[in-house]
C-alpha cells in the first residue's frame, strides 16, 4: 500500500505516525481517493462535504508545518506534489 510505502521513507518508529508530515500524506491519499470517487458519483454532496473538511485540515497542518520548518515543508510539498512552488 502507498501508505506503508511512505512509513519506510520516514523514520520506522511509531511517533513517525503522528508527525505532520505523515499526516498530511494521510490526507492527501484520502482526498485523491475521494477526488477520484466524486468524479464518478458527482451528486454525492456528503463525500463532498467530507472532502473540504480534509481539505481544511490539510491546510491547516501545512500552515503550521510552513511556519515552523519552511524546508521541511516544501521537502513535504515536493514529495507530494501538491502544488507548485512560487519562485522568488
Amino acid at each position: 500500500m502507498i501508505k506503508n510505502s511512505f512509513i519506510s521513507l520516514q523514520e520506522k518508529n511509531e511517533e513517525s505516525r503522528g508527525s505532520v508530515e505523515f499526516q498530511v500524506f494521510s490526507f492527501t491519499n484520502k482526498i485523491r481517493r475521494l477526488t477520484s470517487h466524486l468524479e464518478l458519483h458527482r451528486k454525492d454532496y456528503l463525500s463532498q462535504r467530507g472532502l473540504r473538511k480534509i481539505l481544511g485540515k490539510r491546510q491547516r497542518l501545512l500552515a503550521y508545518l510552513s511556519k515552523k520548518n519552511r524546508v521541511r515543508y516544501k521537502e513535504l510539498i515536493n514529495q507530494l506534489n501538491i502544488r507548485e512552488l512560487k519562485t522568488r
